[in-house]
């Protein structure tokens, strides 16, 4: 019988989550639900001259003008390319609407945090600050994104400027 790995110093004790997992390319990701405004189908943004690389553009969101981020290529992954199956996941980050692209959601799920394992260290270089952890469950692995560390808090400013 294996033994069960033991959760690094931010594990959640024996709370449970709600997750919401969605497809960038083909891997899995999620993040909290609590940081989730809505999920709406795609539609064309409108692209802002001399924007970060990351922001794909901006669209109207009953009234208010909010960025939407690829969140694949800020992920360091190539860029998705929109289409039908293609959600935008509405965000809340650091008092800040953003829409972060995704290949398309998957599941609401709800885990024990006992299920998120730390990620393993792989070099003195690498940051894995934009993760809380990994899910493994019968379908494979999902990375579970720390929206916060994403987006500092400068970062999200210059979004609105």
């Amino acid at each position: 019988m294996a033994a069960t790995p033991t959760i690094n110093s931010k594990s959640y004790g024996d709370e449970t989550l709600e997750i919401i997992a969605f497809r960038l390319h083909d891997q899995e990701f999620c993040v909290k639900t609590t940081t989730i405004r809505e999920i709406r189908g795609w539609a064309p943004s409108t692209p802002i001259p001399h924007s970060p690389s990351d922001v794909i553009g901006v669209m109207n969101l009953r009234g208010s003008v909010i960025p939407i981020i690829d969140l694949a290529y800020k992920l360091g992954m190539k860029s998705t390319v929109a289409n039908e199956r293609s959600a935008i996941v509405v965000a809340e980050v650091h008092n800040m609407v953003i829409g972060m692209l995704v290949d398309r959601v998957s599941d609401i799920l709800t885990i024990s945090a006992s299920q998120v394992q730390p990620v393993p260290e792989i070099s003195a270089s690498f940051d894995k600050s934009f993760s809380e952890g990994i899910i493994a469950n019968e379908h494979g692995m999902i990375c579970f994104l720390n929206l916060a560390k994403m987006f500092k808090g400068n970062e999200i400013d210059d979004l609105a400027a």
